[in-house]
């Protein structure tokens, strides 16, 4: 702003008053301030302004766990349209589900003043986060929540998701389902790992172990996990899958194998319903996730109290052929 001022041949306080648009500056003066701006480059410093003025610096921080996965990119794309009405800019980063990367996000974004969280939790340690809330910043956790930690969380029922997926393959007459999930340390994964035992266990479908394998979508892992759930007299003829990205493993060893059971994935996927065999799925809604955790959010920081809420919302079966197919006939012995 000096050098503002000095090329423009006026006061500091003249500057400012340009800068920021307000009255009692001549417009011939004014013009002499506007071309020094444009010629120097000159940016206003909208947080040390507002941090001066004691307000909020109009940003928020959101840490997702991927930002390469569908699902994360359109949440991200809610969180900040929600954000943008609001007048406030979105910082994003990525976590790799790496717990040290989560955190050293979670504090850079604090330390550059966010006024708000929204986090996509990795680790099962968030007590760091317990002096930022306490300093005024809002946090609230979406698709996880946030261990040990009273916080805002919103979440999808992947329980009864997970649940209703495994109801419709026994519908259909299958009784030997195998279950593909995440990493059983992930909550999700445990949730929806919890759904499918709960619909056999109700079903009263024992069951075996070799019919589940927890370990994420690494195709070596998937290729593995079905030559067990195959093998045998007795192979399993249905397959729930935990994740879109393990749906998407499942159907690359399809194009390869004679036997393809019955299958039912949990979250959407591109092109999963132009597919030769258009993929029966559970759908979560990424977007209507994102839109709530970040008006929650926003209702905090505009002075919202009272105890955390957990809201969870609703998953969908979309039917689509690859679900339907009823298991084939016992051979006869």
């Amino acid at each position: 702003m000096k050098d503002v001022a000095a090329a423009a041949g006026v006061g500091l306080k003249t500057v400012s008053r340009v800068v920021n648009g307000e009255s009692g500056v001549r417009e011939a003066t004014a013009q002499r301030v506007r071309a020094a701006v444009a010629q120097l480059g000159f940016r206003r410093n909208d947080s040390a302004r507002l941090l001066r003025q004691g307000r909020h610096t109009s940003s928020v921080g959101l840490v997702l766990d991927d930002v390469s996965d569908p699902f994360s990119s359109l949440l991200h794309r809610a969180v900040e349209e929600v954000a943008r009405a609001h007048g406030s800019l979105l910082f994003t980063g990525s976590s790799a589900a790496d717990p040290a990367r989560e955190r050293e996000l979670t504090l850079a974004f604090c330390a550059r003043r966010v006024d708000g969280l929204i986090v996509v939790p990795t680790s099962a340690e968030h007590s760091y986060l317990a002096q930022e809330m306490a300093a005024g910043t809002a946090v609230v956790a979406v698709d996880r929540p946030l261990p040990g930690l009273a916080a805002d969380a919103v979440l999808s029922d992947n329980r009864g998701g997970s649940r209703s997926g495994a109801d419709h393959l026994l519908r259909q007459g299958h009784r030997r389902i195998g279950y593909l999930g995440d990493l059983p340390g992930i909550f999700t994964a445990a949730e929806r790992l919890h759904g499918y035992r709960q619909a056999m266990a109700d079903a009263g479908c024992a069951v075996q172990s070799h019919w589940v394998s927890m370990g994420g979508p690494d195709p070596v892992g998937v290729r593995l996990a079905l030559d067990r759930m195959l093998a045998g007299r007795h192979p399993v003829t249905a397959v729930l899958c935990g994740n879109n990205r393990t749906s998407v493993a499942v159907l690359r060893e399809w194009g390869t194998r004679a036997q393809r059971p019955a299958l039912v994935g949990f979250d959407d996927f591109e092109l999963a319903d132009l597919l030769a065999t258009p993929v029966t799925v559970v759908a979560q809604d990424p977007i209507r996730l994102g839109r709530t955790a970040a008006q929650l959010l926003f209702r905090r920081l505009a002075g919202e109290r009272g105890r955390p809420q957990l809201i969870e919302l609703p998953t969908r079966l979309i039917p689509r052929g690859s679900g339907e197919s009823a298991p084939a006939p016992e051979p006869a012995r």
